[in-house]
């Protein structure tokens, strides 16, 4: 459950003071720490997921780490334990029924067909589960950030570097994998371990993730900035340093108005995001009218 202090308008017109009253406790530290270090992977991973259409595999693999968690939970076993291995083991599953062919329509029939039977099992494990640990289930549906322990920013801070020290190393030929399968394998490109490996950091991502935003809130930190970001521009340097920029954005001030106020963090994170979502559609969609139009009337003075 989100942390509620006495002062209920911590913060004042002095900047200085603030950032200095909002870093004074060690669970702000650790939420702060905490956060940065998931940004950054969402926004460097959801841009790559945005880009091969897997949002939806995304989505599947989080509801699926809920039902690792909730069995992990269940078994006393680490949640976060639970979330990668059910992920892992989702991702070789939807791997494997998708290698038979590239077709978009059949990939999402394999994914929908992991997602409803993760869910089944994740419904089944809440039913076994005692009433004293409806705080977990709770937890992971929703994170919760201001209750991180010095061992989870831990298991985060070393996640993190290694997802991406792996991207690093892949993502050139993923994005050229991403762009086009056929020419790839054409040049010698491994596309099948390269979206397999893909879908299993997804899900150490989403393992990682879902303990600061939630299974029910993932796409706020893994789609919405890469998608803000696709929007925007389409040069795949910039896109990914945006959609890090505005996943760190959404995680910062989500963090300091959830610390003034006593509602939860991952609300303000998530409303963030969807209106800066809105925000740059909207801009989008102006800016396609404005050129058709300009477009329009260059024809009609030239006829």
């Amino acid at each position: 459950m989100p942390i509620v202090l006495a002062d209920t308008n911590p913060f004042s017109w002095d900047l200085v003071a603030d950032l200095q009253l909002l870093f004074h406790y060690h669970f702000m530290q650790n939420a702060y720490l905490a956060g940065t270090l998931v940004a950054v992977a969402a926004g460097v991973m959801g841009y790559f997921m945005v880009l091969r259409n897997q949002s939806f595999a995304g989505h599947s693999l989080a509801n699926v780490g809920f039902a690792g968690a909730t069995g992990a939970t269940l078994f006393g076993i680490a949640p976060v334990l639970g979330l990668f291995l059910a992920g892992l083991l989702a991702a070789v599953g939807i791997g494997t029924l998708t290698s038979a062919t590239r077709q978009h329509r059949q990939s999402d029939i394999a994914v929908g067909a992991v997602f409803t039977a993760s869910l089944a099992l994740g419904f089944l494990f809440i039913h076994l589960s005692p009433v004293e640990y409806a705080g977990s289930v709770y937890t992971v549906l929703f994170g919760n950030v201001l209750g991180i322990s010095d061992t989870d920013v831990t298991i985060i801070t070393c996640s993190t570097l290694l997802l991406l020290l792996i991207m690093f190393c892949i993502g050139r030929p993923l994005f050229f994998a991403s762009l086009d399968e056929n020419v790839a394998q054409t040049h010698g490109v491994p596309v099948s371990a390269l979206s397999l490996g893909f879908l299993v950091l997804l899900a150490l991502e989403v393992a990682v993730a879902v303990q600061v935003i939630g299974v029910l809130l993932i796409f706020a930190l893994l789609v919405t900035p890469a998608a803000v970001a696709h929007q925007v521009t389409t040069r795949p340097g910039v896109a990914v340093l945006m959609a890090i920029l505005l996943a760190l954005l959404f995680a910062w001030i989500g963090l300091a108005i959830g610390y003034a106020t006593p509602y939860p963090v991952g609300f303000f994170i998530t409303t963030l995001a969807f209106g800066t979502y809105v925000l740059a559609r909207g801009l989008c969609l102006i800016r396609t009218t404005l050129l058709r139009q300009y477009a329009r009337s260059q024809r009609e003075e030239f006829i």
